[in-house]
């Protein structure tokens, strides 16, 4: 089977982190966010992965060819010389996606969820359709474009964009299976599959939604990338618990955790840190003593100083927190930045590679 993900653009939304990386890269609960998805997908059954990329392909070959001897699947690059929308890419990888007959998934590459493509597969396949949406429930449907489908079928009826009166509360999650029929309605221009090409398929009656069990977050900016972190940990306390740092582990040596907490075997946590709830701390980061971190995620190579606070934080590679600092309010640090002792940044956004020395109490981004 093969797969497509939408890797997407400049990932401005997540920046400064996409300043040195792309955002499929960016990493996630210790790895970077497309590889959850590719797990997933060779989990399914998908062999062969076409990634449509549009910036920094070089990076993105570079990287990705790591993982691909290390998970087992093989990619195929299709770089969009032009922005090709969301359906575009799929006539332009046209030929790697027609090498067999079988059904394909596309996968937007900044969300998260469980990703249930076996389970997605097998109703597909079951309801003789073209294509099936994965949608997911929200609670103020207004904001969103509706999908509006027969609940017993799954059978898509109308999309309603940001209705004024409540005509349901599902969302298109971003995760499809398709026939390959579909690529014939496709030209190569930049194109949206959700208003282009949905909607043609809906009004014959072709188009299928399954609802997504557990949680589903857009993870492309810093605000619900740690609300994301938030629901996978919750998952994985669940799923796997194995993979978080228990409270006797963490009490063995001398620090606290509290809730669900991911730490990287080659992390280093000093005794009387804190730790939790929602935390990741990528491989070879030092923690020292005292430091209190909730709702933050610290990338690799970093250092977080004594008596350091940080709560709604991302830390990006190789950047350093020294002591008595206090990072709230969805503070993002790009990558080798150095923030001195005792500095207070709320809501701030530091470029790669810069020195903080003065305290900012608002929202800013230092360049």
């Amino acid at each position: 089977m093969h797969a497509l993900i939408l890797v997407g653009g400049f990932g401005t939304r997540l920046r400064p982190l996409t300043f040195t990386t792309c955002k499929p890269l960016v990493p996630f609960c210790n790895k970077p966010m497309i590889v959850h998805q590719v797990e997933a997908l060779k989990a399914a059954g998908v062999t062969e992965i076409v990634l449509a990329v549009a910036y920094r392909p070089e990076l993105m070959r570079e990287e990705m060819e790591v993982w691909a001897k290390e998970l087992g699947v093989s990619f195929f690059f299709s770089h969009e010389e032009e922005p090709l929308g969301t359906a575009g890419p799929l006539a332009l990888a046209r030929d790697q996606l027609m090498k067999d007959d079988k059904p394909f998934f596309v996968l937007n590459s900044d969300v998260t969820c469980q990703f249930p493509l076996t389970e997605m597969l097998a109703f597909h396949t079951s309801h003789g359709g073209e294509a099936t949406i994965l949608v997911t429930q929200v609670t103020d449907p207004s904001k969103y474009g509706v999908v509006v489908y027969e609940e017993k079928t799954g059978k898509i009826n109308a999309f309603v964009e940001k209705p004024k009166e409540f005509v349901g509360d599902k969302i298109n999650a971003g995760i499809y299976c398709l026939n390959k029929s579909v690529l014939d309605r496709i030209k190569l221009e930049p194109t949206s599959i959700e208003k282009q090409v949905f909607p043609v398929i809906a009004a014959e009656n072709k188009l299928f939604a399954m609802e997504l069990p557990g949680f589903w977050m857009d993870i492309g900016q810093p605000h619900d990338y740690i609300t994301g972190l938030k629901m996978k940990l919750d998952s994985l306390a669940h799923v796997d618990p194995s993979q978080l740092t228990t409270v006797d582990a963490a009490k063995a040596k001398g620090f606290v955790v509290k809730g669900n907490v991911l730490i990287h075997p080659t992390a280093e946590i000093s005794a009387g840190a804190v730790l939790g709830p929602n935390v990741s701390i990528g491989a070879n980061t030092k923690v020292s003593t005292a430091a209190r971190l909730s709702n933050t995620a610290v990338f690799n190579n970093c250092s977080i100083g004594t008596g350091a606070f940080l709560d709604t934080t991302i830390v990006g590679w190789s950047s350093h927190v020294q002591g008595w600092c206090h990072l709230t309010a969805n503070t993002v640090l790009g990558e080798d930045v150095v923030v001195k002792e005792g500095v207070v940044l709320v809501g701030t956004k530091v470029l790669p590679n810069k020195g903080v020395g003065d305290s900012q109490f608002q929202p800013t981004i230092i360049m």
